[in-house]
Formats: C-alpha cells, sequence, structure tokens
C-alpha cells in the first residue's frame, strides 16, 4: 500500500531538520505513550548525513478481525534512517521486530520550504503478508501513522517554539 503523510511547521527548514536529529527531542518524545514511546538505538552525524536507528512501538488501534491474527503489543520496529543534509531527504527503512516475514516498510521523506515555514512530506511502501486481513492491517497501520504524524507535528512545533 503507497501512503504519502504531510507535515507543516512554522520554522525554517534548517530547524525542523535539526529538531528530527535531535537525540534531545527524541529523548523528549520517549515519554510520549501516543507517539510510540521512541528509544534511539543509534545515531551517527557526518556532518553531511546524519543516520538513525530509532525503536517505536505502534499505539493505533486495530480492529478485532485484526488482533485474532497479530498481537498489538508485539508491533514494534526499528526505523532506519539516513538523512542527507544537502537535498534534505531522507531514506528509511522499517524493520519489525516480530512479524518481520509479514510486515515489510520503506520511504523517503523530504523537506521543503513553504511559506511560512517547511513541509515533510514522507512517501512509502507498506506491504502486510496475512491471508484475509492484509488489507485491513494494511489500512489500520497507515491510519495509525496519520494519527502518529499529526500529534508528533504538534510535539515537535512545541519543541521547536521552546527553542525560542
Amino acid at each position: 500500500m503507497r501512503f504519502t503523510i504531510e507535515q507543516r511547521f512554522a520554522a525554517p527548514l534548517d530547524a525542523v531538520e535539526a529538531a528530527f536529529v535531535d537525540p534531545a527531542m527524541l529523548a523528549a518524545m520517549a515519554a510520549r505513550h501516543e507517539l510510540g514511546r521512541p528509544v534511539l538505538l543509534a545515531h551517527v552525524d557526518r556532518g553531511s548525513s546524519v543516520s538513525q536507528q530509532v525503536r517505536y512501538a505502534f499505539t493505533g488501534h486495530l480492529s478485532p478481525a485484526v488482533t485474532r491474527v497479530l498481537d498489538p503489543h508485539r508491533l514494534t520496529w526499528v526505523e532506519d534512517s539516513e538523512l542527507d543534509r544537502a537535498t534534505h531527504r531522507t531514506d528509511l527503512t522499517i524493520h519489525p521486530d516480530h512479524y518481520a516475514d509479514r510486515l515489510s516498510c520503506s520511504g523517503t521523506i523530504a523537506l521543503d520550504p513553504v511559506a511560512g515555514g517547511t513541509r515533510r512530506t514522507a512517501d512509502g511502501d507498506l506491504t502486510v503478508r496475512f491471508p484475509l486481513v492484509a488489507s485491513k492491517v494494511e489500512r489500520a497501520i497507515v491510519a495509525g501513522m496519520h494519527d502518529h504524524a499529526g500529534v508528533e507535528a504538534r510535539f515537535v512545533q512545541a519543541w521547536l517554539d521552546s527553542l525560542g
């Protein structure tokens, strides 16, 4: 399933980009259940690029039909990302902790300056391989990703505002 998620921030592109690779911001997000309690596993800043590995947990709602085949508590994953500061593009791959043979996701996040701030657009592909419920699971996960993006955008905007 292809997906696109857009976020907007009332801050310059460089500030938004820096926030998303700031270990302190990720640590602050870790206290937020609705943000999947991200845990920074690895962070390598090479100047022109930043590699990160962050573990997340799914916090969306799954229907009873889906939870018959998936344990929502086992929907955790590591997001492996590589930011290119010259292009303001991040390539990412999701590595599920469980169900790795049944779930795959990868994509690109682009930052673009827009009037009044920055647009952050995630484009990706999610594939779920479960007989009978694959499309329901894909829709539920993508809906959860959209919900997460809304909460995340408000959190990051507050973080940026607090920096002055």
